[in-house]
């Protein structure tokens, strides 16, 4: 397993100050151990208090503070951030370091790291486009520091256009994708499905699961991060598509069958977390059915196993099943591994009221057909990705 890493979460005075509190609380999710030192300008927008609660860690402002251990704060900091993220970046800060500036706790860190650092600029549109901030940006894209660029739009001053900072999912997404964890799959190709399907009764009502797509989306984003060529089938979700992954969109067990065996053949990894609908109505009625006294009897017929018939006719692929079972969950998953002709599954069990459906958590066993068994405790989804592919990668 990749150590735990750890980010020290730059904020500066703007007013996209209070989006970097959701960037600490995602990272926090991913099992991210996240430092935040703000600056003077950034308090008078967010209290400290607020990051201090969502990283678990105290918040540095002042360097002139008395340290809460026996350290040089601003060197401990540097040495111990695996990644630097200045979250919103102003103008000042982007102008300090450009120009070796180092009168506050970050700028100072900044000049004391060997770490990554990553600026997400956030600043009026006519600030962000003068040649001096450009040249500033330019300078340091060349001396190697990395840049999430902001998005166009409505402005917090009311003008509209580029400054605004870019989405928070993209930010703390793209500050994953970072981490040192190893580009071990580049040049594979990984195909996931996620989320649930669904089975149609008439023009307004069908049949589903609780399945979020949390689990898939964080395998895809995981295999992304090292290197894959990523293709993710989704069922209907609301989470945002993540990006850099080639993304289709299916509703029901045909349109995830069709889609799936389109992309099959090329693939290197195939893991199949969607929890599609194992039964659909016998009959679809085109007209929505009206309510009606006494009872409604819905017949239901099977539908496709989709892993199974991928398991048929499996060639160098390497297939990940999963399991979702609320009693025997080992004896089931190990029926299934063998039935489908799986080289891994995955067995979580749903009856956990903390984990699984919804949750960004999950505890999880992985049968591989070798029959070894290895148990994840709970942890953030993200990180049962990871480990998932360290096993399949040799790394575990």
């Amino acid at each position: 397993m990749c150590k735990v890493k750890t980010v020290v979460l730059g904020v500066t005075g703007g007013i996209a100050v209070y989006k970097a509190l959701d960037v600490v609380s995602r990272l926090k999710k991913q099992g991210i151990e996240v430092h935040v030192i703000m600056t003077k300008s950034a308090c008078e927008f967010v209290n400290p208090l607020s990051f201090q609660a969502l990283s678990q860690n105290m918040v540095i402002n002042d360097m002139f503070d008395e340290p809460k251990h026996w350290e040089i704060q601003h060197i401990s900091l540097a040495k111990k951030a695996d990644l630097i993220a200045i979250i919103p970046a102003t103008a000042n800060i982007i102008g300090k370091v450009s120009n070796g500036i180092a009168d506050d706790m970050l700028s100072t860190t900044i000049m004391a790291t060997k770490s990554k650092v990553v600026f997400a600029p956030a600043m009026n549109t006519n600030m962000y486009t003068n040649a001096i901030v450009q040249e500033n940006i330019s300078r340091l894209k060349g001396l190697g520091y990395e840049f999430i660029l902001p998005d166009t739009g409505r402005l917090a001053c009311g003008d509209v256009g580029e400054g605004k900072l870019a989405p928070t999912d993209v930010i703390s997404d793209t500050i994953i994708g970072m981490l040192d964890c190893p580009k071990d799959m580049k040049g594979k190709k990984v195909l996931v499905t996620a989320g649930p399907t669904i089975a149609p009764i008439d023009p307004v009502r069908y049949i589903t699961n609780r399945s979020s797509g949390k689990m898939g989306y964080s395998i895809a984003e995981e295999a992304r991060d090292r290197g894959a060529d990523v293709t993710l089938i989704s069922g209907p979700s609301s989470l945002r598509r993540p990006f850099g992954v080639k993304f289709i969109s299916v509703n029901t067990n045909s349109e995830m069958l069709n889609a799936v065996l389109d992309n099959y053949k090329d693939q290197d990894v195939v893991v199949k977390s969607a929890a599609v609908a194992d039964y659909k109505p016998q009959s679809y009625s085109s007209e929505k059915i009206k309510k009606i006294d006494g009872k409604l009897t819905l017949n239901l017929i099977k539908d496709s196993d989709i892993l199974k018939k991928l398991g048929d006719i499996k060639e160098k692929q390497i297939l990940v099943g999963f399991a979702a079972e609320s009693q025997e969950l080992i004896k089931n998953a190990e029926i299934k591994l063998q039935k489908k002709n799986l080289d891994y599954i995955v067995a979580n069990d749903i009856t956990s009221k903390d984990t699984g459906f919804a949750s960004s958590y999950n505890k999880v066993t992985v049968l591989c057909k070798d029959g070894q068994k290895i148990l994840l405790e709970k942890m953030p989804k993200r990180m049962i990705a990871r480990e998932l592919f360290n096993l399949i990668n040799g790394k575990r």
